[in-house]
C-alpha cells in the first residue's frame, strides 16, 4: 500500500496557480484604449493630417476626430487590437461589481433591481465600443454611428445608476475608501455630462454654421468624454483593491 502510495504521489502534477492583482487588471484594463486612442491620434496627426481633419465644411480643423482617427490605417488595426485585448476584461469587472452588489443589497430589492440595470448598461456600453470599434465610419457611417450612440448613452445610464448605487453604499459603509470612490465617481460623472454636452454643441455647430475651429473643439471635447470615461471605470482600482484574479491550471492524471 505504501509502494502504491508513493508512486501516486510521484505521478501527481501540483497544478499551475497565477494570482494576479485584480487592481492590476483594472489599470491594464483601462490603459488599453487610452494607450491606443492616444497612438491612433498621434499618428493620424503626423501622418495623414488632411484625411484626419478633413470635413464637408472644408474649413481649417486641427485636431483629428476620434471616429476620423479610428478609420484609417494603420490606425483602426491598433485600435482595434486594443479594443479586443480590453473586451474581455471589461466583461469580468462587469460581472465582478455585479456580484458584488448582489451580495452587498442582498436584502434591498430597489438595489437588487439596479444592480442588475448596472450589468445590462455596462454590457451594451461595451458591446457599443465593439461596434463603433469594428465598424469604421468609412465601411458602414449609419452603423458605426449607432454605435457611438449606444456606447454614449449607455456609459451615461451605466455611470449614474453607479453613482446611485455607491451613495448608498458610502451611507452604511465606515471605510473612508468607500467614501472616496463615491465621491470621485460622482464628479466624473459630471465631467463626462459637461463635456458630452460641450461636444454636441460644437458639433452641431460645425454642422450648422461650418465655423472654422468648431469641429476642432468638437473633437478635444470628444478626447476628454473618453478620458472622463476611463477615469470613472478606473475608480474599480479602490474598490477591488484587495481581491485577486486566481487562474488555476489543473493537470490530468496520467496512469503508466
Amino acid at each position: 500500500d505504501k509502494m502504491i502510495q508513493g508512486s501516486n504521489i510521484l505521478g501527481y502534477e501540483r497544478p499551475l496557480v497565477i494570482r494576479i492583482s485584480f487592481a492590476t487588471c483594472i489599470v491594464v484594463t483601462v490603459c488599453l484604449p487610452l494607450l491606443g486612442l492616444i497612438t491612433c491620434v498621434s499618428i493620424s496627426s503626423l501622418f495623414h493630417f488632411e484625411d484626419a481633419t478633413g470635413t464637408h465644411c472644408q474649413v481649417p480643423n486641427y485636431l483629428p476626430s476620434i471616429s476620423a482617427s479610428i478609420s484609417l490605417s494603420p490606425e483602426c488595426h491598433i485600435w482595434r487590437f486594443c479594443i479586443g485585448l480590453h473586451s474581455a476584461p471589461r466583461l469580468l469587472v462587469a460581472f465582478t461589481y455585479f456580484r458584488f452588489y448582489k451580495s452587498r443589497f442582498a436584502a434591498r430589492s430597489s438595489e437588487s433591481a439596479l444592480s442588475c440595470l448596472n450589468l445590462t448598461f455596462s454590457i451594451f456600453e461595451n458591446l457599443g465600443l465593439l461596434l463603433l470599434t469594428y465598424v469604421s465610419s468609412n465601411e458602414t457611417y449609419f452603423v458605426h454611428k449607432e454605435g457611438f450612440v449606444l456606447f454614449i448613452v449607455s456609459s451615461l445610464i451605466y455611470m449614474l445608476i453607479t453613482c446611485r448605487l455607491w451613495r448608498s453604499i458610502k451611507k452604511y459603509s465606515l471605510s473612508p475608501e468607500d467614501a472616496k470612490s463615491h465621491h470621485w465617481k460622482v464628479r466624473f460623472l459630471l465631467l463626462n455630462v459637461c463635456f458630452c454636452a460641450f461636444a454636441g454643441f460644437f458639433y452641431w455647430k460645425h454642422n450648422m454654421y461650418c465655423e472654422s475651429g468648431s469641429y476642432t473643439f468638437f473633437a478635444l471635447f470628444e478626447y476628454l468624454v473618453v478620458f472622463s470615461n476611463m477615469a470613472f471605470h478606473l475608480t474599480a482600482v479602490w474598490d477591488f483593491k484587495s481581491r485577486e484574479v486566481v487562474v488555476i491550471s489543473s493537470f490530468e492524471d496520467k496512469d503508466f
